[in-house]
């Protein structure tokens, strides 16, 4: 059996970090990765034979939960049929079909390759369409490795300890205008400042790159407002919200209407996608019908798209949601009340199937409050997870994920697990 401290030692010749996206490589927590060998159902096997029950998810995807049966039939079924066709195929309308009946504001949908395709088309979109050139994002906030996006970022940017990416011109980032999330202030001051020339506002309705953070009352209200007064672009990136906080999102959640909304990941159901969506005017200023170009090669992948659907028919059965939020309000409790007997201050914000720990005494409103959380006992409660056959995220700026695979035995168990480590704080 090969161990993963020797898939470790090899892949750090072949890979820079011996890795392909860096949060895996656990810099952020210490010690080194383990490589997973097989994954069934929440229950991820490793290198070394170790079961894990996993709240990671594949980041998000894996709403129900790994190698599930209908999802695998599906991939099964249309890669008899072929792997890609470099032309339209049937798959492509029902998605767009799915999505457009379940996000509320999608009126029109391009299908990508990845999340941050589609954040940057949107960008790029909402420029074309405004003819403007700035844009304001969120500190904190992660929308991919897009150039213009890549500035006061959250994920693995902040677990690097470093927000901001080399190799991006300073003459891009100024078209970029950051602003703290939960700051009605800073959003008045930036569109009196820059209104008639603002193409875009991009976020993630609740940030979940930087842990989980929810909106003040009113907020993103306002910044709809704001956006429709000023004929900015308004732009939701649901790559991680999207079909886990509901069917239709936050949008839906939260009663708001984006212009333009960023989708991958459980539309995928666990292969390479993204999406980007919106209002049938804005989208159609895209390629070939508009003079904003934008194309892939395996955009609309039948295998990708096949497997989707099977995931997106899915939440559609029955109180899929409802047994979802209730498992998160079951962790969720259960961590509070550790908190409470071992007197370890913590705040734990979940919705639905998502959720988050940061050891602090006060609620996290934002990137500050964020990064001034504990540090040391967040990645010593992390390891005593792990050690104990319990994965959560290697990095306190990353959101937990549940999925419908999650059993209540396995629920209870983890619970038990991380009660535990917290009175071991």
């Amino acid at each position: 059996m090969t161990t993963s401290s020797e898939l470790f030692q090899r892949a750090q010749q072949l890979m820079p970090g011996g890795v392909n996206s860096p949060v895996r490589a656990f810099r952020s927590v210490g010690g080194a990765p383990f490589f997973t060998k097989s994954a069934q159902g929440a229950t991820l096997t490793t290198a070394d034979d170790r079961e894990l029950i996993d709240f990671v998810c594949t980041w998000g995807p894996a709403i129900h939960g790994h190698n599930n049966e209908t999802i695998r039939k599906a991939i099964s079924e249309a890669l008899n049929k072929g792997t890609s066709f470099g032309t339209p195929n049937p798959y492509e309308i029902e998605m767009a079909e799915l999505i457009i009946d379940l996000v509320p504001s999608v009126e029109k949908v391009r299908m990508v390759n990845s999340g941050t395709e589609a954040t940057m088309t949107a960008i790029r979109l909402a420029r074309g369409y405004t003819k403007r050139h700035k844009i304001i994002k969120f500190a904190g906030c992660y929308h991919g490795h897009v150039d213009s996006l890549l500035i006061k970022a959250g994920s693995g940017a902040l677990t690097l300890g470093n927000p901001d990416s080399a190799g991006i011109p300073e003459s891009l980032a100024r078209e970029t205008i950051v602003l703290p999330f939960n700051d009605p202030e800073a959003l008045e001051n930036a569109f009196a400042s820059y209104s008639d020339q603002l193409a875009a506002v991009i976020l993630e309705p609740y940030p979940a790159n930087v842990g989980l953070i929810f909106p003040k009352s009113g907020y993103l209200q306002q910044l709809r407002k704001l956006c429709s007064e000023h004929g900015a672009i308004l732009i939701f990136d649901e790559v991680m919200t999207g079909f886990r906080v509901s069917a239709g999102g936050v949008q839906q959640h939260e009663a708001i209407t984006p212009d333009l909304t960023a989708l991958g990941k459980i539309i995928g159901g666990g292969l390479p996608v993204g999406a980007l969506g919106g209002k049938a005017e804005i989208m159609d200023y895209l390629a070939p019908l508009g003079p904003v170009y934008q194309a892939g090669t395996l955009s609309g992948n039948p295998l990708a798209m096949a497997a989707g659907i099977a995931s997106l028919r899915m939440l559609e059965e029955g109180n899929v949601y409802q047994r979802l939020e209730i498992m998160g309000e079951q962790v969720r409790e259960a961590i509070q009340t550790a908190s409470k007997e071992s007197g370890i201050p913590l705040q734990i914000p979940q919705v639905a199937s998502m959720f988050c720990i940061y050891f602090s005494e006060k609620p996290v409103e934002n990137l500050d409050d964020a990064t001034d959380t504990n540090t040391d006992r967040f990645n010593k409660f992390f390891h005593t997870c792990l050690e104990n056959g319990v994965y959560i995220p290697p990095s306190k700026y990353e959101a937990n994920f549940i999925s419908t695979a999650h059993q209540q035995g396995s629920i209870d168990q983890a619970c038990d697990v991380m009660v535990e480590a917290i009175h071991s704080l």
